[in-house]
């Protein structure tokens, strides 16, 4: 049987005591202070899914107070912002003397950029980088910088064979300005110029003799092998898609990028996929979406969709309201709760709705269903109180 069927059961507050056992284990066995930062990439939908400038200020408050020298960063993220992964990796770099990224899932776009920035990278058989890339806003959204650059010079290519472009493409030339094609470039550039940057300053720090040669290895060496490496990451017709899965050993032999292999290390291996496995669970049993832990604490950003919740504020002055009821539906199992916000001190109010089978806005927020699925309703609980300008009652 795997982990998942040890934990599968536990309900959240279990998994998170457990998720700080295992932070515990894993810093005895690496020497140093594990942070793990974690997306639920089975939710795209959601636009702070990806890494952000707001995850930035999150690491540095979270670990302003740490003394270790050394952290590991359990990483798993679908990319996002790479300004976003150059203040992250800048700051662990300032803070501590030895960087270490850990992937037993997906570290794509965004989050390889960080992941380059250490001075070890550590997979699991499972985890995977993918190639770089800025994502760039065109229109209403977002594009693969590599991809647009890349279809404007094939077209380029096809109006100077041809002499001329179909109308379809003709049209979406046209409406291409040179500003923001130059800024798509820069764009990417930017994600290749910190791969170069960080890759010989740290990863290849410690790389002084060439494995096929045995020979010194010059700062020259380190510049060149980076750029290859950034080079290859940010050429999408070598990986044919963004969000392409890159693992151990096309790092190895296709990117010649060495990285620890996690699975060689039993006592760490185990521990690591435990703390997948716990991460998993976890998304898949509340409305988290993103995971920052360290053994002193834990941050969760949470989300709750308008289609789990439908609510009653009276439509002409919700000030006068007296009670708020909701519809909250589970995301696992469809079972409906009908809740009541109450906003005055009215006993009344509980004797009527608990004769309908309702109960009371949860103290804590957090609604829990029969499945064992956790419903955190604090963003509800705001926009009642902001809707109505009353507390809730609890």
């Amino acid at each position: 049987m795997g982990y998942m069927a040890e934990y599968v059961q536990k309900d959240p507050s279990a998994l998170e005591a457990e998720l700080g056992h295992l932070i515990e284990r894993y810093n005895v066995q690496r020497d140093t202070y594990l942070f793990i930062y974690a997306s639920a990439l089975t939710r795209p939908n959601i636009p702070d899914i990806a890494m952000c400038k707001d995850d930035y200020y999150t690491f540095c408050d979270m670990l302003r107070g740490v003394d270790s020298k050394n952290i590991d960063v359990f990483i798993e993220t679908p990319g996002g912002d790479a300004d976003a992964a150059e203040e992250i990796g800048n700051f662990l770099h300032s803070k501590f003397e030895k960087v270490a990224f850990v992937i037993s899932g997906e570290a794509k776009s965004a989050g390889t950029i960080l992941t380059l920035s250490g001075n070890e990278i550590l997979l699991t058989n499972t985890g995977s980088l993918g190639p770089i890339d800025a994502q760039v806003r065109i229109g209403r959204s977002s594009a693969s910088a590599y991809d647009y650059i890349k279809w404007v010079n094939d077209k380029r290519e096809e109006a100077s064979k041809v002499g001329r472009l179909n109308p379809f493409d003709a049209t979406m030339v046209a409406q291409i300005s040179p500003g923001e094609l130059c800024g798509v470039y820069h764009a990417l550039k930017y994600a290749e110029d910190l791969v170069i940057d960080w890759l010989p300053r740290y990863k290849f720090a410690n790389w002084k003799i060439t494995k096929s040669q045995n020979t010194p290895v010059t700062q020259e060496m380190r510049i060149k092998r980076a750029k290859e490496i950034a080079e290859k990451l940010t050429n999408h017709g070598d990986w044919r898609s963004h969000g392409r899965s890159i693992k151990i050993h096309d790092l190895e032999e296709s990117v010649k990028l060495q990285v620890d292999k996690i699975d060689d290390m039993p006592v760490l291996a185990e521990i690591v996929y435990r703390i997948h496995t716990v991460v998993r669970i976890l998304f898949n049993k509340t409305t988290a979406y993103k995971l920052f832990v360290t053994k002193d604490g834990i941050f969760k950003k949470l989300a709750v969709s308008q289609d789990m919740v439908r609510r009653k504020v009276p439509r002409h002055q919700p000030s006068q309201a007296d009670v708020v009821e909701a519809e909250v539906i589970c995301p696992q199992c469809n079972e409906k709760y009908l809740i009541y916000a109450k906003l005055i001190n009215d006993a009344t109010i509980d004797a009527d709705f608990k004769k309908r089978g309702a109960i009371p806005f949860p103290a804590d927020n957090i609604l829990k269903c029969g499945c064992g699925y956790e419903i955190d309703l604090s963003g509800v609980r705001n926009d009642i109180e902001t809707q109505t300008g009353k507390k809730v009652i609890t």
